[in-house]
């Protein structure tokens, strides 16, 4: 066992014997103790497992485009994967969703290899998404949390999170295990492309086995936080989330999460999009929840973070409302916004990872004050399963 799961095992242990109100609270915190399972399996000490990706069909590297299919939380994972498979590996990644995919062209995407999302694989859509690629004759890859569900049974390769039994209807650990498998396949895929070499995929292996231990440490101070926002913006009925790049699976990552948890309207934008239409919203009680993390180590990142605070202070000086998340470190932001949450520093892609979790918390701390059993939202099932 590497030492940063011990690490984080020995933290988990503490949380152990906390009393949670509420199971989507205690999942939140196993979060660490998820994500370092998940990447002791694909990624021990920082290097690719080839037995964790012993099923994958090896034409599956040779392929140019990918189409991943998802509902729901799973589909944000996706549009994340997205931006990290075109960015990292070089593939053109088309994302459905797993409801539509059976109804589209079958002259949309040319031959490409299909990877399926899905928390308890046996989601409707999404199983009819992953047998109609199998009927087109298209590799398949199955993402669940459950190896021996329906998908991880029927597609040709299966990879699934570690993140354990998942009780609350809410995803969380669930959520951030996929981007971890995600982005592992996408480094897979780097390497087997010619797109990385060896010590680069290490790098970036080393800095996804930081993640565990980071978050241990800032889930509480998050926590309180969040618990802070929702008591100061408790009146506001309607929020929009914004990210530019990554990082706008994540804005709509925290939106749903908001709707589904605490029954409020919100909405996730990409952050340049805000002027095109929704800016129409914005009011006292229409706060913006904006993603303005960044990796100095990426002049992309940097340049979308630039412009990203420009929108802020066009915003403040429109009198808006802004919950702000930020790397830690960074000095505009918190003088721009009413409410700034540090993100601890990784790269770009990772940031995803880290910064969903007090969005997550968000949602929880809005659902409590409104008295919302948070595990179980009205309307709602852990899995569809039927159409």
């Amino acid at each position: 066992m590497s030492e940063q799961k011990n690490r984080a095992t020995s933290e988990h242990r503490q949380h152990d014997t906390r009393s949670f109100p509420h199971a989507m609270l205690r999942e939140i915190y196993e979060q660490p103790h998820a994500l370092a399972d998940t990447i002791d399996h694909y990624m021990p000490q920082g290097k690719l497992n080839p037995e964790a990706f012993s099923t994958l069909p090896e034409a599956m590297g040779s392929k140019q485009r990918l189409v991943i299919a998802a509902s729901g939380s799973s589909r944000n994972a996706g549009l994340a994967a997205e931006i990290m498979l075109e960015d990292l590996a070089g593939l053109a990644v088309d994302v459905e969703y797993a409801s539509e995919y059976c109804y589209r062209s079958t002259h949309t995407l040319q031959d490409p290899g299909v990877v399926v999302v899905s928390q308890s694989g046996e989601t409707a859509d999404t199983l009819a998404a992953l047998r109609e690629a199998k009927i087109r004759g298209l590799i398949t890859v199955a993402i669940t949390n459950s190896p021996n569900s329906t998908m991880a049974l029927d597609a040709d390769s299966s990879l699934p999170t570690f993140a354990g039994t998942e009780t609350a209807i809410p995803a969380t650990k669930s959520f951030t295990t996929q981007l971890c498998v995600l982005y592992s396949l996408t480094l897979l895929l780097a390497r087997l492309r010619g797109r990385m070499t060896a010590p680069t995929v290490e790098s970036h292996g080393s800095q996804l086995a930081r993640l565990p231990l980071l978050l241990e440490q800032a889930i509480p101070g998050w926590e309180e936080q969040c618990r802070q926002v929702a008591e100061d913006r408790r009146d506001s009925q309607t929020f929009l989330y914004l990210g530019r790049g990554v990082h706008y699976a994540i804005a709509r990552e925290g939106a749903l999460k908001l709707k589904e948890s605490a029954y409020l309207q919100a909405e996730g934008y990409p952050a340049g999009e805000l002027k095109h239409g929704p800016n129409a919203l914005v009011s006292m009680n229409a706060p913006l929840v904006i993603l303005a993390t960044s990796d100095h180590s990426d002049p992309d990142s940097i340049l979308r973070y630039s412009k990203t605070v420009q929108l802020i202070r066009d915003m403040r000086a429109q009198g808006a409302q802004i919950i702000a998340l930020a790397t830690e470190g960074d000095q505009e932001i918190p003088a721009l916004s009413q409410h700034c949450i540090f993100i601890p520093k990784t790269t770009e892609h990772l940031l995803t990872i880290l910064e969903v979790v007090p969005l997550q918390l968000l949602a929880y701390q809005f659902a409590v004050q409104r008295g919302i059993d948070v595990d179980s939202p009205r309307n709602l099932v852990k899995a569809v399963v039927h159409e």
